[in-house]
């Protein structure tokens, strides 16, 4: 798949980054309740704008979020339960999504082949991406005085699967997008005739 025009570029990338806006607060409360999507924004956003800038923005991003909606709130950010040591691993399962989605770029098409590879891959990042998170957090966090492989898997089978479940739905989502987008915006003339 060939990297779409600058301008398509730049709405992409600020239509990714609304839904990250939207989302991702969810985390720390909001009227909305909508599931966080910033794992799928990161490998969407490798496999269609595939820049290493665009991923740095993304990652600044996401910590701007995080910062004004726990300070928002009258909190301090670094005293933030969920704002650990462990908070930097973030960046290592973002890059996870985000260059896997890179690396399955070439392989994308609108077609029902590709698209599924496509779920193959963010099924696999997505998890691998979960279980930095997530790992992190219950090993590095200072969250659990006393952490131990049987509660780790018990927390990985509790809360994985949603995680995993909603990056995915969002990628589906955005790879219909993408094959509607490929029949319908195709030029009239690269259109096959009706009958023909």
């Amino acid at each position: 798949m060939n990297l779409p025009s600058r301008p398509a570029q730049y709405g992409l990338f600020a239509a990714l980054l609304t839904l990250m806006l939207a989302t991702r607060f969810h985390h720390f409360g909001d009227a909305l309740h909508l599931p966080d999507a910033s794992m799928a924004v990161f490998f969407l956003g490798g496999l269609y704008l595939r820049r290493h800038a665009a991923f740095v923005g993304y990652l600044l991003a996401a910590v701007a979020i995080d910062y004004i909606a726990i300070t928002g709130r009258g909190l301090s950010f670094f005293q933030h339960y969920c704002v650990t040591p462990s908070y930097a691993f973030l960046l290592l399962a973002y890059a996870v999504l985000w260059y896997a989605g890179r690396m399955y770029a070439p392989h994308m098409a609108a077609r029902p082949r590709a698209l599924l590879g496509g779920l193959g891959v963010a099924l696999l990042a997505a998890s691998v991406s979960f279980l930095i998170s997530n790992g992190a957090f219950y090993w590095f966090g200072g969250r659990y005085p006393q952490p131990h492989f049987a509660e780790y898997i018990e927390r990985v089978w509790k809360w994985g699967p949603l995680f995993v479940r909603t990056t995915l739905g969002y990628i589906a989502a955005g790879f219909l997008a993408h094959a509607l987008i490929a029949r319908y915006a195709r030029p009239r003339d690269a259109r096959p005739l009706a009958g023909a």
